[in-house]
């Protein structure tokens, strides 16, 4: 973003609210070039929900009233320069001269070529070999890359790093993919992003004169005043395909619908159902189903209604129409591709990060002891996987006696979220697993663990549960790794304070050194 459009913004946003701190200058400013404006007549097209992120709602619409105000203006509409529309000062009409006679190119980023030919030899030849780079010689492209874009922007903002980030993954798609085990990761490029922006920032460190933080909200915060279920949209609809159903089934009614949930009531309760017969009247009443949970039906009404839902049979049925993947046996299959790799790479290459990783492998082996197995592979990778993103085993995990019912388990230790609870002293020892959903056990009897966190992780997609920030590496991991959810745009996570980006940076770093140790072991 070049000093004219940073000026011009800046100044738009000081003059209609001249007392906002100026970090939360900052982060209004990031928003609006992040959604396209350029010039001062780009301010008639801007919504409300579009500021949302760094402005309450009654900031919000004063700023838009004021921009629209004028917008309406003979004299500013007619202005062919934002700039000069906006500074009121002499001073600032002769700087804004200023900067126009330079005609500053804009839109550089559109005709900047990667500096292919100043690349190390080795480097070029494991991009034309269609090999991928080690991590010294991926700096050290990024190094280049961003040393060039500088000298035509001093300050490249995100999208510019976007850009030029696609054009080098498409020329050597096979060296610069995120991808692990075939599986490309979002839209292949967000690491390489992440990291000539992380590049540009070290660059730019000693010349900005201070950190920016975005401003956390305070609870007296209006933004209550947004309908919930707009706020909610991104996160219950990530990664669905068939999330509002519009219309019931040819031959279906409203009289059917009812007539089919009573008949799965009953089957609910013989020990011999037909499973075939369960599997295709739970599909026929996807309708109903999802029409109760968007309506915010709560999960016990839920249990009592579609008791089949809370089984592994049913579960598996709602989640492949809702996501059109299947649950148990897309995991499965995934867990035969990368599960041992996954788990080799924390044995080597994970213990060299810290001292705490270390020491959980450690204890997980010796808590796993002789027991062997796909299921106890699971348990420790997953074990793992909240160590090495330093996530609470709490969040996911509540340990009861082995002996204790549904009825017994205290609810008010269980997360809201979906948590497994292991009857007996670890994931390793247990034998039985219940499934709670909003501090309800739903399953009291999930003899397999594989069985059990599927279950869990469905719950999330089915009942329009949002990750819990706690969680949100290990889970966007298990999500686009194993579960085959891979969305380029959006999160899963609940909203709070801090920025998410489309893909969890933590879980980009990892699936790279995967990646990379996947090279080095071949």
């Amino acid at each position: 973003m070049t000093d004219l459009e940073t000026t011009f913004l800046r100044t738009a946003i000081t003059e209609v609210l001249p007392n906002l701190p100026e970090a939360t200058k900052d982060i209004l400013e990031e928003t609006l070039q992040s959604i396209g404006v350029e010039t001062y007549d780009d301010f008639k097209f801007i919504e409300e929900s579009d500021l949302l992120t760094a402005l309450r709602p009654i900031q919000a619409r004063k700023v838009l009233a004021a921009w629209k105000l004028r917008c309406q203006t003979p004299e500013t509409s007619s202005s062919p320069q934002p700039s000069t529309a906006l500074h009121s000062s002499p001073a600032s009409s002769q700087s804004s001269s200023t900067s126009i006679s330079q005609s500053p190119d804009v839109d550089w980023v559109d005709t900047f070529l990667i500096p292919w030919d100043k690349f190390p030899q080795e480097l070029m030849q494991f991009l034309e070999r269609g090999k991928r780079p080690s991590p010294r010689m991926r700096r050290e492209m990024v190094r280049i890359v961003v040393n060039e874009m500088m000298r035509k922007c001093s300050c490249p903002n995100k999208r510019n790093s976007t850009e030029v980030a696609k054009k080098m993954v498409a020329k050597y798609p096979e060296s610069l993919l995120d991808v692990i085990e075939g599986d490309v990761v979002g839209p292949g490029y967000h690491s390489l992003v992440k990291q000539l922006q992380y590049r540009i920032e070290n660059v730019k460190r000693f010349t900005t004169p201070k950190i920016r933080k975005r401003r956390h909200q305070t609870d007296d915060s209006d933004t209550d005043e947004i309908p919930p279920e707009k706020r909610a949209a991104i996160q219950d609809t990530y990664g669905c395909i068939n999330w509002h159903v519009k219309f019931l089934p040819l031959g279906e009614t409203s009289e059917s619908q009812e007539e089919k949930k009573e008949k799965i009531k009953i089957m609910s309760r013989q020990t011999d159902a037909d499973a075939e017969e369960v599997r295709h009247l739970m599909k026929l009443t996807f309708y109903t189903q999802r029409n109760q949970v968007n309506q915010g039906k709560n999960i016990k009404c839920l249990l009592e209604d579609w008791p089949w839902w809370f089984n592994e049979l049913g579960m598996a049925v709602h989640y492949k129409e809702l996501t059109g993947i299947g649950l148990n046996e897309t995991f499965t299959r995934n867990l035969d591709l990368k599960g041992k790799r996954l788990l080799n790479y924390f044995s080597t290459v994970g213990v060299n990060k810290n001292k705490k990783f270390l020491q959980d492998l450690t204890k997980f082996k010796v808590m796993r002891g002789e027991l062997s197995g796909c299921s106890e592979d699971v348990k420790e990778m997953l074990m793992l996987l909240l160590s090495y993103f330093n996530e609470k085993e709490d969040a996911m995990f509540c340990h009861v006696e082995d002996t204790c019912l549904a009825e017994e388990v205290e609810m008010d230790k269980v997360n809201l979220t979906p948590t497994l609870v292991v009857c007996g002293q670890s994931c390793f020892s247990s034998k039985r697993f219940m499934l709670c959903v909003d501090r309800t056990v739903v399953h009291d009897n999930i003899p397999s663990f594989i069985s059990a966190l599927c279950m869990m992780f469905g719950s999330y997609y089915c009942f329009n549960i949002h990750y819990p920030s706690e969680l949100a590496s290990t889970l966007e991991l298990l999500q686009r790794c194993f579960f085959s959810i891979n969305p380029e745009k959006g999160t899963k996570v609940e909203k709070t304070n801090t920025a998410r980006l489309h893909v969890n940076p933590r879980v980009l770093t990892l699936i790279q050194e995967l990646s990379d140790h996947e090279w080095r072991d071949v």
